[in-house]
């Protein structure tokens, strides 16, 4: 049996309450058996070869073509419409388009609502029926902690908010759209992770794209992990930096090329790079794995190189307070360089944040396009923003944050433990929310995802090219607020279409308690 295992043992303790986080032992990246990579490939293949055929059918006229295309008098021009790139929209995911960008009639909560629609043409269009399926259990937002929420009660400083400021600042913040609420929320955000300064954002994304290109530029190198999210990854493309890709969460393959850099320094020149900054994720949202932190600040000290940590999915859904990965490790803020995180998921808002010393934050103020041309953050938002923080932080007089990030934590491990049981091949750490099932093959995609859907389990599917061609899967988000009933149910039907679909390809044995599995023939990452 060949798994991939990433060693990590490491005992935490939460400051000032000496309460222990949980050890990350291991992550596995199990490998299915030969047969189903096989019979992916296969299914790849036959598929493939229909849509060459159905081309041909198109070129001759026998079949209507729905996707644009060059006008009879443009055909000497530039295209606009490259049709080789369009082929796996056109062949592959037309046919499977209705998995995806389901119309929601409701609160994103635990619990959603969805618009009934068909398509009489094979997915080239849809139409609604009319109908409304009530009560389809949530299983893909990433409200980990349930601040996606219309509690009257709880939302009341919002309306609030919203009759002193109104619903937008339509200026920036370097203009006149700098409110008394954004200061506050960037002292509390900067309080809670333990740092001397943060700002504000009024889109995640852009977060990481319009700032890592103030951070670096030409003659600078940045060392990123192969799993990072796209925002990383188009802001490092931005900044003109030299990139290379280290193995994910591989501490020798960054070790090689950080000792390369310093030792080489740049092409043809040799000269010391100006920066080297190495970017991580705290949890990778496709893998559910969780970032080795305190070997990547060790190389990052040995090495002199800067640190960039994305905790989009990780502020708020890990660590005994809801601080991110450097409390899940105790690592001291301090050693990283730049700090960013979303409010998008925990906090059921919008916008981002960078946060570390004083001088890097007045620095972006000026030179960052995302604080210099982007509208400010939403009143309403922020002030959402500031009651979900104040709430994780206690400073609304309650515990209700501490419970939410207990209830959180709970009932990751208690979800992972049973699909483990069941025998489906899952991805990531025992505490991490996100939870990656692996489907592997395009046909079983779709029908996961449709027969998930009968059953009233809202689900998100994952393929080719946003994972490797031959690891699609199931991405789960946990939250708070789902209970231990709604979690039940919908191991009652992974279950049983596990077994109707043959999902369940681990070798492992497992048995009711998750530190109990069986370790055998395991084969740790050098």
């Amino acid at each position: 049996e060949n798994i991939l295992v990433s060693h990590i043992v490491v005992q935490v303790f939460s400051p000032g309450n000496g309460v222990a986080s949980r050890p990350q032992k291991h992550e596995p990246f199990e490998q299915a058996p030969m047969y189903v990579a096989v019979m992916t490939y296969l299914g790849f293949g036959i598929v493939t070869l229909f849509g060459y055929l159905r081309d041909f059918l198109r070129a001759v006229g026998l079949e209507k073509c729905h996707l644009a295309q060059e006008r009879e008098e443009q055909k000497d021009f530039i295209p606009l419409y490259q049709d080789f790139e369009n082929f796996y929209t056109r062949n592959l995911y037309m046919r499977v388009r209705d998995n995806w960008n389901r119309p929601i009639c409701s609160l994103p909560g635990p619990v959603f609502d969805l618009m009934e629609r068909v398509s009489d043409d094979y997915n080239w269009t849809f139409r609604f029926t009319g109908k409304t399926l009530h009560n389809v259990i949530n299983m893909g937002s990433y409200n980990y902690l349930g601040f996606a929420e219309n509690n009257v009660d709880f939302l009341k400083t919002v309306a609030d908010k919203v009759n002193q400021y109104g619903t937008g600042v339509c200026s920036t913040r370097q203009e006149i759209g700098n409110l008394s609420i954004h200061e506050e929320l960037e002292g509390l955000v900067a309080n809670f992770l333990g740092v001397e300064s943060a700002m504000i954002y009024g889109m995640g994304f852009a977060t990481n794209s319009m700032n890592i290109p103030a951070l670096v530029g030409k003659g600078c190198l940045i060392l990123s992990d192969e799993l990072n999210h796209t925002s990383l990854i188009l802001g490092a493309r931005l900044s003109a930096a030299t990139i290379r890709v280290f193995k994910h969460n591989n501490m020798h393959s960054l070790e090689r090329m950080l000792r390369e850099a310093v030792c080489s320094g740049q092409p043809r020149t040799h000269r010391p790079w100006k920066k080297i900054l190495i970017m991580v994720e705290g949890i990778y949202s496709m893998e559910g794995s969780v970032v080795r932190l305190p070997e990547i600040v060790a190389l990052k000290k040995k090495y002199k190189a800067y640190l960039y940590l994305d905790e989009a999915h990780s502020i708020g859904a890990v660590g005994p307070s809801g601080k991110g990965v450097t409390e899940l490790f105790n690592v001291n803020p301090t050693d990283i360089d730049v700090m960013m995180g979303t409010f998008t998921k925990s906090f059921g808002a919008a916008g981002g944040y960078i946060a570390g010393k004083k001088e890097l934050v007045d620095y972006l103020r000026s030179y960052s396009h995302s604080a210099v041309y982007a509208t400010a953050m939403s009143p309403p938002i922020t002030e959402q923003i500031l009651r979900a923080l104040k709430c994780i932080m206690g400073k609304d007089g309650t515990t209700e944050g501490l419970r939410r990030i207990h209830q959180l934590a709970e009932n990751t491990r208690f979800f992972r433990a049973k699909l483990k049981e069941m025998g489906f091949i899952i991805y990531g750490n025992d505490d991490s929310p996100v939870v990656p099932i692996l489907l592997y093959m395009p046909g079983k995609v779709v029908a996961f995802a449709r027969e998930m859907l009968e059953r009233r389990i809202g689900v998100v599917v994952v393929g080719f090219p946003a994972t490797p061609i031959t690891e699609a899967r199931a991405r789960f988000c946990l939250s708070a607020a789902h209970t231990r009933d709604m979690l039940n149910q919908v191991l009652h039907h992974l279950n049983e279409v596990g077994d109707t679909l043959c999902l369940k390809f681990s070798r492992r044995k497992y048995t009711s308690r998750p530190d109990l599995c069986a370790e055998t023939n395991l084969e740790l990452d050098s």
